[in-house]
This record gives structure tokens, C-alpha cells and sequence, in this order.
């Protein structure tokens, strides 16, 4: 696995980083919560210190469940019931109060991902919705069998959209998941080829927006 640790403490981090090697696992680590944003989609756990420099590590707790599901362990030196249960209903899978004990961090991290990991039906290649057949692996979108002439970003959008069919996907996730990024300036981008892909498909009431939230595309 690779696990991305975001700790500010550096004697902590070197602890964590040797614990996390020497059970075979690549590590990454960063310092601050903004960098934690950042470089989530690279690694398969994550290790949370609560007490960071930049913001609060439960608003990065709650910013990282808004794009993704990966397993998150809060590593806290808060240690009252309060904290442990703001974490865990912020979306943490499990948390370890300072100082960790690194046989007892080892074991919560299998745990946690043997949770997470298994394994659920397999996501088709070829995704069909009435007219239109979005095939994933050759990246071609046709309506009626007539090839639309889709940018890459908007065949990333909706390929992202059909896949989640009937389902709404917020726009945190949309942004995280075609630009790297869901807390920049890029929302304007995403309007511009939510644009162009609407225009393209011809298909009016297919792509909803859900108001304040983000978008669903309609099962027929």
C-alpha cells in the first residue's frame, strides 16, 4: 500500500514513516492539510494528525470525504470523547490517540483496509443508457452508433457522471476527480465543459443539476 501520512511533527513522522516501511508499505508524508488535499488521490490510507498547522484536521477530514472513500485513521493527541466522536462521525474508519503504540497503527491499518477492500462487482467496461454507449476502455461515447466528438475533459465528465448513474456526484467530487484539486478555482472550468458536453449530447434533461450540490445523470 501507499500511505500518505500528514503529520506536522517531524520526530512523529519519522516514527510513522519507519513503522509504516517496515511493514512494506511506501509512505509519503506532508505537514499540512492543504498538501493533505492535494496529494490524496495518490495513495490507499491515510494517516490524520488532528492538530495541524494550516486548518483544523476534522475540516480536513470532512473536505477529503467529500471526494473520496479511501480508509482515513485520525492519529490525535485529543483524547476526549468529544474529539473521538466528531472524528469518526466526520467520516474517519477508526482513530489512535498520541503517542501510538506502531504494532497497535500496523494493525489498524490492515483492519481498515480489509474493511474498505473487498471486493464488490466488478465496474462494467461498456456503460449503455438508452441511446447513448459510453465505452470506458476506448474512450468513445456514441449516440445511435454516431461517434460524438467529445473533448478528453468532457469525455472524463461523463464517463465520471454515467458511471454514477442515477446517483448525484457532487461537484467536490467532479473537481477532484477530473483536475487533481476540489477546493481551487476550477468550478469555472467545470461549467464550461458541462456546456460543451450538453451541447454535444443533445440529450436535454439527461445531465440534472441538482441545486447547491452537484449533478445526476437520469436512468432511462
Amino acid at each position: 500500500m501507499h500511505v500518505l501520512i500528514v503529520e506536522d511533527d517531524d520526530a512523529m513522522a519519522s516514527a510513522l514513516s519507519a513503522a509504516v516501511a517496515s511493514a512494506g508499505h511506501k509512505h509519503t508524508r506532508v505537514s499540512r492539510g492543504e498538501d493533505a488535499l492535494l496529494a490524496h488521490r495518490q495513495h490507499e490510507v491515510i494517516l490524520l494528525d488532528l492538530g495541524l498547522p494550516d486548518l483544523d484536521g476534522l475540516d480536513v477530514l470532512r473536505k477529503l470525504r467529500q471526494v473520496t472513500q479511501i480508509p482515513i485513521l485520525i492519529l490525535t493527541a485529543r483524547d476526549d470523547e468529544r474529539s473521538v466522536v466528531l472524528g469518526l462521525r466526520s467520516g474517519a474508519d477508526d482513530y489512535l490517540v498520541k503517542p501510538v503504540k506502531l504494532v497497535e497503527l500496523l494493525a489498524r491499518i490492515e483492519a481498515v483496509t480489509r474493511r474498505t477492500n473487498r471486493s464488490g462487482p466488478e465496474a462494467p467496461h461498456t456503460i449503455v443508457l438508452g441511446e447513448l454507449e459510453v465505452d470506458l476502455d476506448r474512450r468513445v461515447a456514441t449516440i445511435n452508433n454516431k461517434e460524438l466528438a467529445l473533448t478528453a475533459t468532457e469525455f472524463d465528465l461523463l464517463g465520471l457522471l454515467v458511471r454514477n448513474a442515477g446517483s448525484v456526484v457532487t461537484r467536490e467530487q467532479i473537481l477532484d476527480a477530473l483536475w487533481g484539486d476540489a477546493f481551487l478555482a476550477h468550478s469555472r472550468s467545470l461549467d464550461v465543459h458541462l456546456t460543451g458536453l450538453r451541447s454535444k449530447l443533445q440529450m436535454p434533461g439527461f445531465i440534472i443539476n441538482v441545486r447547491g450540490v452537484g449533478y445526476r445523470v437520469e436512468q432511462p
